[in-house]
């Protein structure tokens, strides 16, 4: 056998396994030395390729591929700095537990540290934030395939394992790098895998049993990016708690109608009022999944200190940033929604949250109609989608959605980056997260999120698409405006606010996008309603940031003199 009828063997049985191991996806950036694998995926059966020029938009496409199919993509580039450039989104991964096979060509080990060109050290280049990483051996004749089939195992297993998150396999190329297009591969066999089952222990089900039998309990829920399933909305209507949802839990979205008056999706705004804090401590808290977004419910556990705080969450790794957690039970989420407990009676305290939620959004429609600030039209925006994911960027857009997002049964799902929780890759995110769910898309995005990853939207140009990017530009860095930092009025443009004043019309033309400024409630309505022309839409509202604030804070106001009026 000749070298390049090896190295097409084995690029084919590289891509292969991966296909069997159930990686139906990769994202492929150009790049010499990475030419047999690119090759390979193109020729593959059952592998579908994205490309995208950029790795660091790519590997953040990649990343919201991953997210929302909830399956391991795989993300190919060359040597050198393309590798690097991957680094930013795998962080997002590995603190989001989302599972990526980050594939690095590389250099063969003569080239290395002999100043070669595209030639750095890319030997464990991610560190600690990989699960696992390995340097594979050149692919040469003498080189068995079983040995590169245990190691995709391991690797496809290992992303998917709880926590899940990205591993690195770096694969290293010596020239001539073409490959046979008219060589068939045939299999030697691959390992067969059966993954563990995630249930509750006896010891985990009788503790469980005996806590959620209690009447003054909150059960908070945290990020789920998969749809919750009946026998969730079955557990909740027996439990009879509050639920505080977090907007990316999807709790608050394809609701049962049953369970409506049980999810409490106020509580960040309701968690400010001081009397109301008093008046609803719990006697316990159990949480599924992540903390959730909102500062208030985290400085309100954290100042509680609840007697009982159980987690459930598969990872041996416990997500306690306050503290306060007392009990960890390494579960699955659907383990706890498939145990049998007795129905508990209404009670007092849940029907007491749910009169101020009620409370909250009279307050909050009331709002919207006097109001015209960034707030009011996000959620005049959030009213509108109907069968559609949206993905949300950090900083304002994220607590928007958490303060005017209302529970609804539409058909939508929610997505966003809160691993690390950064601006940057939200665009790129997004085309991923279309490309998974293939259904219409929004994008909620700040204007410096935006600007952070405006290259991202080439991914236009390389696949189908069907996105609207809906931009809040308040002209610089929004969520500042809230923090204690606004106090000092020295500086705080050029270090906090940074205004830009930049539009962005010229970069939808440049991309061919479609594009409308908004600057009304009317306008945004127009802009939401009138039918897409183009695989990209962008609406760029505009918003003053001092008039956030002010009108926030009044929301605020309104709703205090109200829960005092006929709540306390």
């Amino acid at each position: 056998m000749t070298n390049r009828e090896f190295l097409t063997e084995y690029v084919s049985a590289f891509t292969h396994s991966l296909v069997h191991l159930g990686v139906k996806n990769a994202v492929v950036s150009p790049g010499s030395r990475s030419t047999p694998l690119a090759y390979a995926c193109m020729k593959q059966e059952g592998l579908k390729v994205y490309r995208q020029i950029d790795e660091r938009s790519a590997a953040y496409f990649a990343l919201g591929l991953a997210k929302a199919s909830g399956a391991p993509v795989m993300l190919l580039c060359t040597s050198g700095t393309a590798a690097a450039n991957y680094f930013p989104a795998i962080v997002e991964a590995y603190y989001a537990r989302v599972p990526l096979i980050v594939v690095t060509a590389d250099r063969p080990p003569e080239l290395r540290d002999v100043g070669a060109p595209q030639a750095i050290n890319q030997i464990n280049l991610f560190g600690s934030h990989v699960k696992w990483s390995v340097d594979m051996p050149m692919p040469e004749q003498e080189n068995r395939l079983d040995f590169l089939g245990r190691h995709l195992h391991r690797s496809v297993a290992s992303a998917k394992t709880e926590p899940k998150g990205p591993v690195h396999i770096n694969v290293p190329f010596r020239e001539p790098l073409r490959i046979d297009f008219d060589q068939n591969y045939e299999s030697h066999g691959e390992i067969v895998h059966f993954e563990a089952e995630h249930s509750l222990s006896s010891a985990a089900e009788n503790f469980l049993q005996e806590i959620l039998a209690q009447p003054k309990g909150l059960f908070v829920m945290g990020e789920m990016t998969e749809k919750l399933p009946d026998e969730f909305w079955k557990f909740i209507q027996k439990l009879q708690w509050p639920v505080l949802a977090d907007p990316l839990s999807n709790v608050r979205t394809n609701i049962d109608p049953s369970c409506k008056e049980l999810i409490i999706d106020s509580y960040d705004a309701l968690l400010k009022n001081e009397s109301f804090k008093e008046a609803m401590v719990p006697d316990m808290v159990v949480r599924v999944g992540p903390q959730p977004v909102s500062k208030p419910l985290s400085l309100y556990l954290t100042a509680i200190k609840p007697e009982t705080y159980v987690v459930i969450d598969e990872s041996p790794m416990l997500r306690d940033a306050q503290s306060v957690v007392t009990h960890h039970i390494q579960a699955s989420a659907e383990s706890l929604w498939r145990m049998p407990i007795e129905a508990n009676p209404e009670t007092d305290y849940r029907m007491k949250w749910a009169k101020a939620s009620e409370i909250y959004w009279q307050v909050v429609e009331r709002h919207c109609n006097d109001e015209k600030d960034e707030g009011v039209l996000a959620k005049l925006f959030f009213d509108e989608l109907e069968g559609n994911d949206l993905v949300v960027g950090s900083s304002m857009p994220i607590r928007d959605v958490d303060t005017f997002f209302k529970a609804t049964e539409r058909d939508i799902r929610i997505f966003a980056n809160r691993g690390a929780n950064g601006i940057d890759g939200v665009v790129s995110t997004a085309f991923g997260v279309q490309a998974a769910g293939n259904r219409p898309t929004y994008l909620f995005i700040g204007d410096l999120s935006f600007l952070h990853d405006m290259n991202g939207l080439i991914a236009s140009k390389m696949q189908a698409t069907d996105l609207t990017v809906v931009i809040m530009n308040n002209d610089g860095g929004g969520i500042f405006s809230y923090l204690p930092q606004s106090q000092e009025e020295r500086h705080f443009e050029e270090l906090f606010g940074t205004p830009t004043g930049l539009t962005f019309g010229d970069a939808a033309k440049m991309y061919n996008a479609e594009y409308a400024a908004v600057e009304t409630k009317e306008q945004l309505v127009e802009a939401l309603r009138s039918e897409k022309q183009k695989q990209v839409k962008i609406i760029e509202v505009f918003t003053d940031r001092q008039e956030n604030v002010v009108v926030h804070r009044k929301l605020w106001e309104q709703l205090n003199e109200e829960l005092l009026k006929q709540w306390m």
